[in-house]
Parts: structure tokens; C-alpha cells; sequence
């Protein structure tokens, strides 16, 4: 089987905020567990900008962003340094594979950042994998590993991804404010993975959260890719993720529905600048027939986007149907809304948002 195995900031850290070497221990004697029954692994980890905190002795994790990326330079090459010492105990290589959102929206830096770590897996090398913070402003501010975790998965066609977290897996509210919380043992394929409540990071040091972990899930979902959501504490958790032992964690069942690379970013990673409001027959168009959406379908705009950025295209009733990369800016939209393509300004696309940029998430 092929495994990715993603760790978290508060999972891989101390309370002071340094890496846990303890905790980097742990899991390379499971990833090195899963290569002597002949498994492939790939580890995608958090805590470059905690452990650049922790080398520069600041007494709290700074907001600003030139601050944050400076610190994940820092606390990048320390991170790589735990995980070579702990893998090499095992007799096994280690990889740095730093990764940006443009590696998987660009097809020609998609094939050669899944081919650099196919030939790392053939080489029998272990990818650890992160985002490079350094450089990618966007991900520190909106991003998380978890997403970046369920993207490699699809990349490589992983069997399994493993979220390792604070908690046992998903509950159907937040367990630690919550006492009629109750432990969710499998979500099938065509469950609303995102219906259930979900807060944001308890953690002071991650920046990903169950909401964060239920979006990676879904993402692999729609990759074909069986998600287990799972703590980090619980002993032979990877074992026992791989091997979906009962009480492992939350099992996430993929779907048979596929979506390419480019896709998968539209639809769930990219960050939604604005919406579209659709009538019903845009909406039956958009479902059904495979189409793109044309100008005469909106009924009205919100937010402020450009071309090429990626927003909702929501129905009558206010659900999200769709989300897709846009060929025309709001104030085009707007003033479009309505309009056949013939009456359009010169100029204007007669597309809203082409099919082939369009990713239908509603039935």
C-alpha cells in the first residue's frame, strides 16, 4: 500500500513550542514499520514556524507575515534535522519536499512534483513533505497541511491518508465543551462530510483544525482515497489506521467519483473570493448537462474577484451547486447578469466560469 501520513503542529511540538523529538520518534518507528511490510510512506508534518520560535528564543508566536516566514526559514532546517536523525535509526532516508499551492494549479509543475516524489518512493526514499512557508504567504495565512496532505494523496494515488491530531477522529460536536458529544466511527462515500459541527484549531502553535481535516477528507474522498482522521498519542495508531483496526479513529470512505489535480484545487483547496447566484435553469444546466455557465444564468453577484480567481455558484435557495475558476471579473459579472452572449460588452467572455473549470458539488 501506498500511505501519506500528515502530523500537525501541536502534535509534533512541545508546550514551550519545540519540536518533540519524542513525538518525531514515535512516528518514524511506525513509518518504519509500514516499510518492513513492504508500504510505501510519505509524511507531510507542520512545525516549521514553531520550531523557528523555539531556535530564536521569542516567548510568543508573532502574527506578521514577514515575521512568520522568516521563522519557518528558521525552523524548517531544524524540523528536517529531527526527522533525518529519526530516520536514520531505522536505517531509512529521509526527503525534503517543499510544496506551494502553484504545484498542483499548474499542470506542468503538478507532473513534476508527482514525479520527483514517485522516484523518491522508488528509490526508497521517505518524502517528508511541507508547505514552504517561506515563500508561500497565502498558505500561512489561509492554508493548512491537511489540505496540502489530501492533494499529495491524490497526486501520488495513495491507498490511505492518516490526519494524526489531538483527538480520537471526528465527533459530532467539539468533546472538550461538549459532554453529549459522540465519536463518529465511519463516514461513508455519500455522506455530507461537512455537515457535521466542527471548530477551528484549539491549538495555539497549528493552524489547522477539524474543519481544516474534514475539508482534506473530503478532498481525498473524491480522490478514491480511504481518509482516517486519528490521534497522535494512541499507540500504533498508523499500524492500526492502515490496518482499520476498530477504534482507530474516523474512517472516511472514498468515492468512485474522480476529480483531476485542478480540480480537486477548484473545488476544495482554492480560497472562494465571491459568489454567483444561478436561476433554475442555469442550475439544471450547470448539474445536469455538463455545460458552462453563461451570463444569462446569474441572477446577481457578490464579492470582489478577477478573472481567473475561484468562486461559488450558489442556487435560488442559497446553496453552494458548484465552485469554479472565473473568465470574467464581479463588476463583468455583474454588469452581465442576465444578458444573453450577443449583448455583451466586446470584450467580455460569453462564459462566466467554462465547464472545464467548473466542478459540480451538489447532486
Amino acid at each position: 500500500m501506498r500511505v501519506v501520513v500528515k502530523i500537525g503542529t501541536s502534535s509534533i511540538t512541545t508546550s514551550e513550542g519545540s519540536i518533540n523529538s519524542a513525538a518525531v520518534s514515535a512516528l518514524c518507528e511506525e513509518v518504519a514499520l509500514l516499510r518492513n511490510l513492504n508500504h510505501e510512506v510519505l509524511i507531510v508534518t507542520s512545525g516549521a514556524v514553531a520550531g523557528g520560535v523555539a531556535a530564536l528564543k521569542l516567548s510568543k508566536r508573532p502574527t506578521d507575515m514577514p515575521t512568520l516566514q522568516a521563522l519557518a526559514a528558521a525552523g524548517q532546517s531544524r524540523l528536517m534535522q529531527e526527522y533525518n536523525v529519526q530516520l536514520d535509526r531505522h536505517q531509512l532516508v529521509g526527503a525534503q519536499v517543499l510544496l506551494v499551492p502553484n504545484d498542483f494549479i499548474d499542470r506542468n509543475q503538478y507532473l513534476h512534483a508527482r514525479q520527483t516524489l514517485l522516484r523518491l518512493l522508488e528509490l526508497g526514499c521517505i518524502p517528508v513533505i511541507n508547505e514552504n512557508d517561506a515563500i508561500a504567504s497565502d498558505e500561512i495565512r489561509f492554508g493548512d497541511n491537511d489540505r496540502i496532505a489530501a492533494l499529495v494523496a491524490h497526486s501520488v494515488s495513495a491507498d490511505v491518508l492518516i490526519l494524526l491530531t489531538d483527538l480520537k477522529g471526528l465527533y459530532t460536536a467539539d468533546p472538550n465543551v461538549d459532554p453529549n458529544a459522540v465519536f463518529v466511527e465511519t463516514v461513508n462515500a455519500d455522506d455530507e462530510l461537512l455537515s457535521v459541527r466542527a471548530g477551528n484549531s484549539a491549538s495555539r502553535v497549528g493552524s489547522g483544525g477539524m474543519v481544516s481535516k474534514l475539508a482534506a477528507a473530503r478532498i481525498a474522498s473524491w480522490s478514491g482515497v480511504r481518509t482516517v482522521i486519528a490521534a497522535a498519542l494512541r499507540k500504533n495508531v498508523v499500524i492500526d489506521a492502515v490496518n482499520q483496526a476498530p477504534g482507530a479513529g474516523t474512517q472516511f470512505l472514498p468515492r468512485q467519483r474522480e476529480l483531476s489535480a485542478r480540480k480537486l484545487w477548484i473545488a476544495f483547496a482554492a480560497q472562494a473570493t465571491g459568489s454567483v447566484t444561478v436561476d433554475d435553469g442555469a442550475r439544471d444546466a450547470v448539474l445536469r448537462r455538463n455545460v458552462s455557465l453563461l451570463h444569462a444564468g446569474v441572477k446577481f453577484v457578490t464579492g470582489d474577484f478577477e478573472a481567473g480567481d475561484t468562486i461559488e455558484v450558489m442556487d435560488s435557495a442559497g446553496h453552494v451547486i458548484a465552485r469554479g475558476m472565473t473568465s470574467v471579473s464581479s463588476v463583468q459579472a455583474s454588469a452581465g447578469a442576465g444578458q444573453k452572449s450577443a449583448d455583451l460588452s466586446d470584450g467580455v467572455s460569453a462564459e462566466v466560469i467554462h465547464r472545464d473549470d467548473l466542478v459540480v458539488l451538489a447532486s
